[in-house]
């Protein structure tokens, strides 16, 4: 096939190196012209993935026109703030290739997930899917075996992308349930932020359990509250996706969160990030949602308040761990 790939950070450029790899003819485009020529230049990812040669079948363009007019599918590998602005300017190349989005989050302001954004922008008739799960662009890289999922309201066309990006070490399973695999993969980097925050602050692995046992109740509340289903968060957009994310060096939340515990302030450790943190803009839509549907999310109420209200980490900490004990199997079947 011919694919775009639309965004060549760390997982952009290991997931089109991947498809070049595999025969496929693969455009990528990145939007920093810079970047672009030194990825031209180099044939290989200097800045976010050195090491990984580009396979011959893999070109930079230097426009999103130039990579996706006439392509057979479109991979969408920006940040998730970017899905929306990059849809809409894709949404002008002629065809109607069928989009593959990479992004993990919720929008802000308007807390929708990146199929539905993409389908604001592209048209509901589009066939989009989302493939997503536990996979640290540095071990696909090193082919680690590793397993994702991908969701999509369009069966047929989730079953292709399950085929065409299966390998002997990338394996692809597929979950029809759209919100909750989506939701799970944007909350797990709120949990992972708590984690670093954690660990930054000297703790260690019995409030990192503790922490991932929580958060993965916290998620599943409030994605069985917007439709989700409470198995998908025990799959590999969830737990798998959680446990990575959260006890991982290559995490870039968990490492935003260790900067921000040994005492950094979040200013200063944003700035100090190469590439996006996902689960910063994450927390404030989990929040919003929170109190939009009623559904108790102490964890991420304390990640906002550390992030955005200006609490001490060991104030959050403290104000947590300070709240009136209860059963752990909850209602509704809530782990």
């Amino acid at each position: 096939m011919r694919i775009a790939v639309l965004g060549l950070g760390s997982w952009g450029t290991a997931v089109a190196c991947r498809l070049a790899g595999a025969g496929h003819e693969v455009r990528g485009w990145a939007r920093d012209a810079g970047h672009r020529a030194a990825l031209r230049s180099h044939r290989e990812n200097q800045k976010y993935l050195p090491g990984l040669e580009f396979p011959d079948l893999l070109h930079v363009v230097d426009s999103l026109k130039a990579a996706a007019d006439g392509v057979d599918w479109v991979v969408s590998a920006v940040p998730s703030h970017a899905v929306r602005p990059v849809a809409r300017e894709l949404a002008a190349v002629p065809g109607a290739s069928p989009v593959v989005n990479l992004a993990k989050g919720l929008e802000e302001h308007t807390h929708r997930r990146m199929l539905e954004v993409l389908s604001e922008e592209l048209g509901s008739d589009r066939p989009v899917a989302s493939l997503v799960g536990p996979s640290h662009a540095e071990e696909v890289a090193l082919d680690h075996p590793t397993a994702v999922v991908v969701t999509s309201r369009d069966g047929g066309f989730a079953a292709d992308v399950q085929q065409a990006f299966t390998d002997p070490v990338f394996r692809v399973y597929t979950n029809p349930d759209v919100v909750g695999v989506e939701v799970a993969v944007a909350l797990k980097n709120v949990i992972a932020l708590a984690a670093g925050i954690s660990a930054g602050l000297g703790y260690g692995d019995n409030s990192l359990g503790s922490l991932i046992t929580r958060g993965l109740a916290e998620m599943t509340r409030l994605g069985r509250e917007l439709g989700g289903r409470t198995e998908t968060f025990f799959g590999l957009a969830g737990v798998g996706d959680l446990v990575t994310t959260c006890a991982s060096r290559h995490s870039r939340n968990r490492r935003l969160g260790e900067s921000i515990g040994m005492g950094q302030p979040v200013a200063d450790a944003l700035a100090g990030m190469t590439m996006v943190v996902e689960g910063v803009r994450t927390t404030a839509a989990a929040r919003e949602l929170a109190d939009e549907h009623g559904v108790e999310m102490p964890i991420v109420e304390q990640v906002h308040a550390v992030l955005f209200g200006g609490v001490g980490p060991r104030e959050a900490l403290r104000d947590l761990m300070a709240r009136e004990p209860r059963p752990e199997p909850e209602s509704r079947g809530t782990p």
